[in-house]
């Protein structure tokens, strides 16, 4: 189905009070999360599943600083009637045509400090909070590397001397940089086609419901940690896992003596000025799924890119060294990269954050179904998207998502 068919109100899930009974998406039915139901649960989750709060606190937000609105109403037309080439068909598409083609849900473009650029659909307003999915990744990443830019977290120290619970499992002879640069050796698959991928036994272990009777396996995140078997070599290769960022996360909780969701809100959401509250997933103990359970607002996942792009700075005031941010920059070894994402090969991956290649600096954090954020130091642009694409796979979408990335960078360089 297109965009505008499966949009949420047009299919009318949840309309009306109470909605009727074909239009109800419930949990535990495990198909919310199934396309085209997927469309509105991504922006509900909280309504679906068990989370803690990524509090803004009580004081009153730091609003972001927009064009005024007939420059805003230009710079939209200009960017709508953008083209490019599209990665794969090598097909001409207009940027428009894009934000339909991808789901987008909502979309966000800050350039020189200011919003230029903000448009909402399917089920998200400027008042509602989306799913992150992976970029919940960056966010563990970036609380990491503010604490290692700070001298509370040895990079190089053994992942043992923070949580020596790992000791038996692949993580014990892991070093803190291998896991925050997922150069971890795992047996582990991240493959959502396959039923018998670990990914589901992780899913499994992570459920927040009651264990159904028999149930032998891990309890929690952290306990599925502490058995992930060795697959390879750590330190050696990239591979995309999304236990290496729940292992960050509970290193960072166990070196700040909070969650990851508290750390986030005293760090980053409380200081930043964010408009909105944030929230997280939590599994059956309480544990934050600091690999991908964050819904948040558009507007403050802009003001996360700020705070990269500026290097750790925002509404003039430094919420973390800059070494943090230039950690990311700096990026990791492409040579360990590899090319299992075709559209990213010379690219790397760093702190939870990827690395784009070319001439241009990059800096993104990417989520399943579209979730975007990219940082252009060059065009002095943060871009920020929500989506909920029918796949999951990024591979999906980067052959349209890329180069219109790039295409508005391009203008903004040229203005």
């Amino acid at each position: 189905m297109s965009a505008e068919a499966s949009d949420p109100r047009v299919m009318g899930w949840m309309q009306g009070f109470p909605p009727p009974k074909d239009k109800i998406i419930t949990q535990p039915d495990s198909v919310y999360f199934s396309f085209p139901r997927l469309r509105w649960s991504v922006c509900h989750l909280r309504q679906l599943l068990p989370t803690t709060e990524v509090s803004r606190g009580l004081g009153a937000p730091v609003p972001l600083t927009y064009v005024s609105a007939q420059e805003r109403e230009r710079e939209e037309k200009t960017i709508d009637a953008l083209t490019f080439t599209t990665l794969d068909t090598g097909k001409t598409m207009t940027w428009e045509q894009s934000l339909a083609a991808n789901y987008t849900d909502g979309m966000l473009i800050i350039h020189k400090g200011k919003v230029i650029y903000e448009r909402y659909s399917g089920c998200l307003g400027p008042d509602g909070k989306h799913a992150a999915m992976s970029m919940t990744k960056s966010v563990t990443g970036l609380l990491a590397e503010i604490l290692v830019a700070e001298g509370k977290l040895d990079p190089d120290a053994p992942v043992t001397r923070y949580v020596p619970e790992v000791a038996k499992s692949a993580f014990g002879t892991a070093t803190v940089r291998d896991v925050m640069n997922m150069t971890t050796g795992l047996r582990y698959s991240e493959d959502y086609t396959d039923p018998n991928a670990e990914v589901w036994k992780y899913a499994e272990a992570a459920s927040p419901l009651p264990k159904p009777a028999g149930y032998k396996g891990p309890n929690g995140y952290w306990e599925y940690l502490q058995q992930v078997k060795p697959e390879g070599k750590n330190g050696t290769e990239f591979h995309y896992k999304t236990p290496n960022a729940d292992m960050v996360g509970w290193i960072v909780a166990r070196v700040s003596g909070k969650s990851v969701a508290d750390l986030a809100s005293e760090r980053l959401w409380r200081p930043m000025g964010a408009e909105q509250d944030a929230y997280m997933t939590v599994d059956g103990t309480g544990v934050p799924f600091a690999g991908g359970g964050l819904s948040a607002g558009l507007r403050d996942m802009g003001r996360l890119g700020m705070l990269i792009l500026n290097e750790g700075v925002i509404n003039g005031k430094r919420l973390f060294p800059a070494a943090a941010a230039q950690a990311l920059r700096a990026g990791g070894d492409p040579k360990k990269f590899g090319t299992a994402y075709p559209a990213l090969i010379g690219g790397s991956y760093a702190g939870l954050w990827w690395m784009y290649p070319g001439e241009d600096k990059v800096v993104a954090a990417r989520g399943v179904h579209g979730q975007a954020i990219y940082v252009d130091f060059d065009a002095d642009m943060v871009l920020v998207r929500f989506a909920s694409m029918p796949g999951a796979s990024n591979g999906l979408n980067d052959p349209t998502s890329l180069p219109s990335y790039r295409a508005v960078a391009a203008y903004l360089k040229e203005r």
